[in-house]
């Protein structure tokens, strides 16, 4: 069991005297981890394939290919081209994502301060935006031209912004005070 699994058990009784909760069943909770990624060329074949790897590898799944729903011929897109990858983790693999994001990644990032509370949406989910694949350690000594960013969302059952903040504070995620 590792301690982000733990904080997110232990979260009733911390949270239960702020939110009132009737049972454990009512607190908040982490549901999934969504990690997705844009190739931004569509016909690059080595670009689609370098992204799909290095998010395998940062993930440890496989990512589900995404595509475009309609034509824009502005961007030069067709109905049915790969336009981004997505991995959803949950369970055991969600938990090891999360503890590598808060304790290796994040501080890593350059010039980190904390990450801002504004990104909580109005369901109580969380996103991350991360401008470089390069804090993750499985794809840090590889070439620094093939950098890409990756959206990270993290799914909870918080009903409230307030109550999203104050769990994600709790699972030591490190927020801007």
């Amino acid at each position: 069991m590792m301690i982000t699994e733990q904080k997110n058990k232990s979260a009733y009784e911390t949270l239960k005297g702020t939110f009132n909760y009737p049972n454990v069943m009512a607190s908040a909770k982490l549901t999934k981890i969504v990690v997705s990624s844009g190739v931004g060329k569509a016909k690059d074949k080595n670009r689609n394939k370098l992204v799909q790897e290095k998010l395998a590898r940062i993930t440890g799944q496989k990512p589900a290919q995404r595509v475009a729903k309609k034509s824009i011929a502005a961007f030069k897109s067709r109905e049915g081209d790969v336009v981004g990858f997505q991995v959803t983790l949950r369970g055991q693999r969600m938990y090891e994502f999360l503890d590598k994001l808060i304790h290796i990644a994040l501080p890593r990032t350059r010039d980190f301060r904390g990450l801002t509370k504004t990104a909580i949406d109005e369901m109580g989910n969380y996103t991350i935006g991360i401008r470089e694949n390069s804090i993750f350690p499985e794809t840090s000594e590889e070439d620094l031209k093939d950098v890409f960013g990756l959206a990270i969302t993290l799914v909870t059952t918080a009903k409230t912004k307030e109550e999203a903040e104050a769990f994600l504070r709790h699972l030591e995620l490190p927020m801007k005070p």
